[in-house]
């Protein structure tokens, strides 16, 4: 396997970007970083990527940031955290404004930032031994990698305070059972569940799916009316779309529709 730090693959408009440093726990050191957000600018340019997968390589998903890599920065650390932390919100952004839907195929335990990009996904598949932690406080650190933000919208606040104050550790059937997680699956099945639910997403209507992320990330922050703006512009727009009149098509000739995520 490729030494890279961040693994990109493209196979039937499906991208499957990989944490690549399993020896270190597929630890977020600042390479590891900078790799990251290429493979989501990468994924958000390239029209032919209409889902994508991120997962890690081995037994863990991400155990956070690079502690060891950290501690060689002695006081130039705080600077070359604001380096890291720009290029890791880089690629949560760019996942989480691309049209495509990400996948997270949460192979094991994630912590810290691992947990961060974990709850990130459109769709989350967690495997049944992994482990869900915050465990930024517990030494001595706060939290980065969008879970600030996606946390409380989606366990509400009493338990975003909770994972993030405590560090407490979630099972996988805890997980789901908050839900963080779509659904749990045998680890050995984890990987092909993935890439199967992307090859369907895959074959939909992408920029539909856009719209619809966009949406969602704006339901908690806007007003009502400004919302439903927001849902008028979107649908008028899809209705223009290719993708949107080969759907309407396809439904009043009564056969499957053919989106070409345009």
């Amino acid at each position: 396997m490729s030494n890279e730090p961040v693994l990109l693959e493209k196979s039937g408009g499906v991208a499957t970007v990989t944490l690549n440093r399993p020896d270190a726990a597929n630890g977020i050191d600042l390479p590891t970083g900078q790799a990251l957000m290429r493979a989501a600018i990468d994924c958000d340019e390239d029209p032919a990527v209409r889902a994508v997968v991120l997962t890690g390589a081995g037994k863990m998903f991400c155990a956070g940031g690079d502690l060891k890599s950290f501690a060689a920065f002695g006081d130039a650390l705080p600077g070359k955290l604001k380096e890291l932390t720009t290029n890791l919100h880089a690629a949560s952004s760019r996942f989480a404004r691309m049209d495509a839907p990400l996948v997270c195929a949460v192979n094991g335990t994630a912590a810290g930032a691992g947990f961060s990009l974990a709850i990130s996904g459109d769709l989350v598949l967690l495997a049944e031994s992994a482990k869900l932690t915050m465990a930024y406080t517990g030494v001595g650190l706060s939290p980065d990698g969008s879970s600030s933000w996606f946390l409380p919208r989606l366990v509400g606040l009493r338990r975003a305070q909770e994972l993030m104050l405590t560090n407490r550790r979630l099972t996988s059937a805890e997980a789901l059972e908050w839900g963080l997680v779509n659904e749990v699956v045998p680890d050995a099945e984890l990987l092909d569940k993935a890439q199967a639910l992307a090859s369907q997403l895959a074959s939909g209507a992408t920029r539909a799916f856009g719209v619809v992320k966009q949406l969602l990330a704006t339901s908690l922050q806007e007003g009502l009316e400004t919302q439903l703006e927001l849902e008028s512009r979107g649908i008028a727009a899809m209705a223009a779309s290719a993708d949107g009149r080969e759907g309407i098509e396809a439904f009043l000739a009564k056969r499957p529709p053919k989106f070409r995520g345009a």
